[in-house]
């Protein structure tokens, strides 16, 4: 099932996923049509309970079997997803909804950790977004950048981020046959020209369409970031 008005932006570690919806938000207050659907951006792991324990995990303060750490990744996209006000609610209310990584992360990353057939158990009952941003950066060059962050997350290898962009490329045909339209961009592009055509993608999208205008009149953009 595809949930209209619903967009992710996935890549691997260091490609400018967290830089890319910051520039979305930015450009969406901007240039959004007066009286349009408001954003809901935010990003995977959330900022609710279960995405901060993952957020814990990832750098490594606390530590967790494969097969945990995946099963909380699905809790955690529940919430993001079904919770009072989440993505769901929003889309079916006719906003738009960016989110900073989703269940393709979920299908590459825990499926190199532990294996294809437990994420895609714990990830089939979820809808599959209109549009799926993906931002292809050599390996090299995204730990180059991740390099300058201080210290480096339990996935932040270049070996495992190679695998990463291996697993990707073979995962996104796939979404692409099952109704997911698929935007590949070169995330070593200039910021500018990445948000640009990021931003040409979403206003192809229901929420922003002429006929859709006005419905949430005087609403604004919200968001649900990390809170730490």
């Amino acid at each position: 099932m595809i949930l209209h008005n619903f967009a992710v932006i996935e890549g691997c570690d260091g490609s400018g996923t967290t830089t890319a919806l910051g520039e979305v938000k930015k450009r969406f207050a901007a240039r959004r049509p007066g009286g349009g659907a408001p954003l809901l951006a935010g990003s995977e792991p959330t900022g609710g309970p279960v995405g901060l324990l993952i957020r814990r995990i990832l750098r490594k303060e606390i530590s967790m079997e494969k097969e945990t750490l995946a099963r909380l990744f699905a809790a955690d996209r529940g919430e993001h997803l079904y919770a009072p006000g989440g993505v769901a609610e929003h889309c079916r209310r006719g906003g738009l909804a960016v989110s900073d990584r989703y269940t393709p992360s979920s299908l590459v990353y825990q499926g190199l950790e532990c294996g294809r057939a437990l994420p895609e158990e714990l990830n089939r009952s979820f809808p599959q977004p209109e549009l799926l941003v993906y931002l292809d950066v050599d390996p090299g060059t995204a730990m180059d950048r991740v390099g300058g962050r201080g210290d480096r997350e339990l996935y932040e290898t270049l070996e495992f981020q190679a695998r990463v962009r291996d697993a990707y490329l073979e995962l996104l045909p796939r979404l692409e046959k099952e109704g997911v339209r698929v935007l590949f961009l070169d995330g070593t592009r200039p910021r500018e020209e990445v948000a640009e055509a990021v931003w040409e993608a979403l206003i192809k999208m229901p929420a922003l369409a002429e006929e859709t205008r006005g419905s949430w009149e005087n609403a604004d953009t919200v968001g649900d970031e990390p809170k730490e």
